[in-house]
């Protein structure tokens, strides 16, 4: 299993240590991580089509989704609720922003291409289930090809994390942004704990299942790869679910609860999130934003496995 677990991670290790000086570069692996994305969520939907009994079993990914949401997001909006009352937090200061400017559109925007990642993942299963009804057995072949484009994702993920521009020392630096980090990343691992008895599930698979911190599209695919689809597509819905709160929760206590606002947002606020945060906390808000989700961002996926390898 830790052999499983170090080839798995190669990827990502390899990618972290190119550099990529040139702009078209950095486009291309941009653009080749959302094609990745769309293509494993794709196969993934596939091999959820092709399960016995699938109404059963989309039950199941519901029902399981539906525990780890309400049993991580309280955990976790109740640590960075005390976070935010510490001096740390409130010696924060906050520029005014103008709330009337572009942030719904983004907001919508970003709610709009959360759901379109879902909706591939639907196709995939209607096009998994088709061929399953027309005697086409095509999980399999899904599964492989599905393993193959994580390779990919995760070698184009380590460059992104290479080249976004943050330094070790602007990260350590920056003493709210890893307090924020480091409470989403405790308060996850405990309810984690707890949601693992509730769904049946070993400890180590709970912790993995939070380890997600909002990034649906990676830790969904990571969590398939491993564990299966039922568990994959929980992981997904559990995350996208996450997402689209954070969406909600920023305007209403960015200023008010900055580190509650930003945490929420976990993997996704260095990036989807970032332009709501910027709206309507200020620019103060960014460099926190971007620190605490590029942690959580390099922290996940080896998490993720580390966890599944015991």
């Amino acid at each position: 299993m830790l052999l499983g677990l170090l080839w798995i991670l190669l990827p990502l290790i390899v990618g972290y240590l190119i550099p990529v000086h040139q702009a078209g570069i950095r486009q291309a692996i941009d653009q080749g991580v959302g094609a990745s994305v769309y293509v494993i969520l794709l196969l993934m939907g596939v091999s959820l089509g092709g399960l016995e009994d699938l109404l059963g079993q989309l039950s199941r990914i519901g029902a399981t989704a539906l525990v780890l949401f309400v049993v991580i997001s309280p955990i976790n909006l109740l640590a960075l609720a005390w976070l935010s009352r510490r001096r740390l937090a409130r010696c924060q200061p906050l520029v005014d922003s103008d709330e009337g400017g572009s942030a719904p559109a983004g907001k919508l925007q970003a709610m709009l291409g959360s759901l379109q990642l879902a909706g591939v993942v639907l196709l995939g299963v209607c096009l998994g289930a088709g061929a399953q009804t027309l005697g086409w057995h095509l999980a399999p072949l899904a599964e492989t090809l599905a393993t193959w484009a994580l390779y990919a994702l995760l070698f184009l993920i380590g460059c992104q994390l290479r080249n976004s521009g943050l330094g070790l020392r602007q990260i350590l630096l920056n003493r709210l942004g890893l307090a924020i980090a480091v409470t989403v990343f405790v308060s996850s691992m405990l309810a984690g704990l707890i949601a693992a008895p509730l769904l049946q599930l070993p400890w180590n698979e709970g912790m993995a299942l939070a380890s997600g911190f909002g990034w649906y599209s990676l830790s969904g695919i990571l969590i398939g790869d491993q564990l299966g689809p039922v568990l994959g597509g929980a992981a997904f819905f559990n995350d996208l679910a996450r997402e689209l709160l954070a969406f909600l929760l920023v305007p209403l206590f960015i200023r008010r609860a900055m580190p509650l606002a930003i945490g929420y947002a976990g993997a996704t606020s260095m990036d989807v999130s970032l332009p709501v945060i910027q709206q309507y906390g200020g620019i103060t808000c960014v460099p926190l934003a971007i620190v605490s989700g590029f942690l959580l961002s390099l922290l996940s996926p080896p998490l993720i496995l580390l966890l599944l390898s015991f």
